[in-house]
């Protein structure tokens, strides 16, 4: 057989006509010659087909894979091996060059392409939502008939940034672009709901508390009509803390630990541990602050009893010495608290 395009008769055929001439017009691969790259200016991310990943690479890596994502090779190709070449980087372009080796029915061949590579940075949804300051929920953190403190409004922050911390490992709008400080307490503004909630059972985790949510139409997505949503996360705090004396189910108790399940009391007559869950707290009475324990000095003890002044007019007060304070002795001062007109001597 003979070649009809150049005559040969002495080559190797493939089709109709020889190896040579087939090889002339074959293109081990096909790969534009210029390629778009869209990725997020501020946090990398990458978009591809419509949507965006996570990539955090530098920009060389970004065109190597954009190179390599864009050839199409021959199914006739086979042992091929391809090098990838930034000859150099004008502004936002990669000039490259894409050298192919590789065999064609037992014949070695190489190819060369040249490539433009274009970035095109711009910001992703979630880094535009975090430049315009979006939010999704709001904590509010607040207290039961009383003040915050100062210490608490502290612990309370690094909660919060501990917890944003830990949750931008998988949520990107883990973050707070604003403290609202509010007389009534702070009011924490959270990039994301599922975040939010997560900041909101930290701190009734750390207080104990109640959390309620209410949702607050802002408007209207005009392609599906639905309305959208903040959410607003109210964590209130008890009205009583570590310290204070609360009656509960007719006991006199002295709070010794507040959970995020359920509160800790030791009652001040019979010095028993009792748990209370924190649903039955809205029973709970506050009595006494911890800041009304007063001291006063021992001036007699007997077996069974000590003698105090009272820290208001001096007068003498007896007391019961229960079984773990005997080793009181005189000239001692005790912590004590008035209850209803009753001294209790405390641990």
């Amino acid at each position: 057989m003979f070649c009809p395009e150049c005559g040969s008769t002495d080559k190797k055929m493939v089709g109709d006509i020889c190896i040579d001439c087939f090889l002339k017009d074959f293109q081990m691969i096909e790969i534009p010659e210029r390629i778009e790259v869209t990725i997020c200016k501020h946090c990398n991310s990458k978009l591809e087909e419509g949507k965006w990943s996570e990539s955090n690479l530098p920009e060389e890596e970004i065109v190597y894979r954009a190179l390599e994502r864009n050839i199409k090779i021959n199914d006739l190709v086979e042992n091929e091996i391809i090098d990838l070449e930034i000859e150099q980087i004008k502004g936002s372009t990669a000039e490259c060059v894409v050298i192919v080796y590789g065999e064609v029915y037992g014949t070695g061949i190489e190819e060369t392409h040249d490539v433009d590579v274009k970035i095109i940075r711009t910001a992703c949804p979630t880094c535009s939502k975090i430049q315009s300051g979006y939010y999704e929920s709001v904590i509010q953190f607040r207290a039961d008939n009383r003040e915050i403190h100062p210490e608490e409004y502290e612990k309370a922050d690094k909660i919060v940034a501990r917890t944003l911390n830990k949750q931008y490992k998988k949520d990107k709008l883990a973050y707070c672009p604003q403290i609202a400080k509010l007389k009534e307490g702070h009011d924490y503004y959270i990039g994301s709901l599922k975040t939010g909630r997560k900041v909101a059972n930290a701190l009734k985790d750390e207080f104990g508390g109640i959390i309620k949510e209410s949702p607050r139409l802002i408007s209207e997505d005009k392609s599906t009509g639905k309305g959208l949503y903040r959410i607003w996360i109210s964590v209130r705090i008890p009205e009583f803390e570590i310290g204070d004396f609360i009656e509960y189910q007719d006991k006199i108790l002295q709070v010794e630990d507040i959970g995020k399940n359920r509160v800790v009391g030791i009652d001040i007559e019979s010095n028993k541990k009792h748990t209370i869950p924190w649903k039955d707290t809205e029973s709970i009475k506050v009595i006494k602050k911890a800041k009304d324990v007063e001291k006063a000095g021992v001036i007699s003890k007997s077996p069974t009893t000590i003698q105090i002044l009272d820290p208001t007019d001096y007068s003498v007060v007896d007391l019961e010495v229960k079984d773990n304070l005997t080793d009181i002795n005189i000239g001692d001062e005790v912590d004590i608290i008035k209850i209803n007109d009753y001294y209790y001597l405390l641990n």
